[in-house]
């Protein structure tokens, strides 16, 4: 399973993605340890919270109704910036942007763990949620970028293999976690994995950025973070009110009228966030279909 290159390639070299040069077996392995690392932790902890609830409502005397924006404040982040994370790491480089987002994530988990009431802990969460939209396709961007082509699709099969395990691993370990010691651990065990993928990625991560990329797409950006952030919210909020209710309506068609006008600047761009041609791949629109019916689920 680990064994997934052959020949030695250079350290800290910037590479372009299509350029991408095959590392040694050895480092193959470090790089997939720190990816899968790391991802873990965001995975994880988008589904370790939901056995904590009952402990973080009597805890920190909070309502049902904010113990469930602990949960969403994280989801509604994660998914609202997820492409602008890609787009940063693309631009100025995918090993800094992606260990910027691990510090990121230790920093509030280590919030998450020392909040007094209800309302730390969803900022927290939510600045988690940030880091993770960060970290989350920077381990993929790096796995693509630092395998070879014929070695690329079993790398990036053993990083979704072991995200599926630990995300399913959640809950359970949250459990023994909270049985045990306490709902403080469930957030606090992110801070030595968190250096331990610091670790790894300075030393075995060779950095690697888009050379075609002249500049960030800020338009791009903000429009799928906004749209993203409305689908999200108005989803989140029709479990609670139903989508009949006026505040879930106005989200949902706002999120889908900017997702739509941000299509429609993506089109006109020469470096698009996005690129539409992308979708004329199979390969590329199926795996997304599957990803989001996943995920739905």
């Amino acid at each position: 399973m680990w064994a997934v290159l052959q020949e030695p390639c250079d350290e800290n070299v910037i590479r372009a993605g299509p350029d991408t040069a095959p590392c040694s077996k050895a480092r193959g392995r470090w790089i997939l340890a720190a990816t899968i690392l790391a991802s873990s932790m965001a995975f994880i902890d988008g589904t370790v919270v939901n056995v904590a609830l009952p402990a973080l409502q009597t805890n920190l005397n909070a309502t049902a109704v904010d113990v469930q924006w602990v949960i969403e404040s994280y989801a509604l982040l994660l998914s609202a910036l997820l492409l602008v994370g890609g787009s940063l790491g693309d631009h100025y480089g995918r090993r800094r942007i992606f260990l910027l987002g691990v510090a990121i994530f230790a920093i509030a988990s280590g919030a998450c763990g020392l909040a007094g009431n209800i309302r730390q802990l969803i900022g927290a969460r939510a600045i988690q949620g940030f880091g993770a939209a960060l970290l989350v396709p920077g381990s993929l961007a790096i796995i693509s970028n630092s395998f070879s082509e014929q070695e690329r699709g079993r790398a990036i099969g053993v990083w979704s293999g072991f995200s599926a395990m630990t995300t399913a691993i959640g809950p359970v370990l949250g459990g023994w976690l909270i049985e045990h010691v306490s709902w403080r651990a469930v957030f606090f065990i992110n801070l030595p994995l968190a250096l331990v993928v610091i670790l790894i990625s300075n030393r075995h991560i060779a950095e690697t950025r888009d050379r075609e990329s002249t500049r960030v797409d800020w338009f791009g950006a903000i429009l799928t973070a906004l749209g993203l952030g409305a689908l999200v919210y108005g989803l989140i909020e029709s479990s609670q009110t139903g989508f009949n209710d006026r505040s879930v309506t106005a989200a949902l068609t706002a999120g889908v009228v900017v997702l739509i006008l941000f299509l429609f600047a993506e089109s006109r761009l020469s470096q698009p966030m996005l690129p539409l041609t992308l979708f004329r791949s199979r390969t590329f629109a199926g795996t997304n279909l599957l990803t989001f019916l996943l995920y739905a689920a």
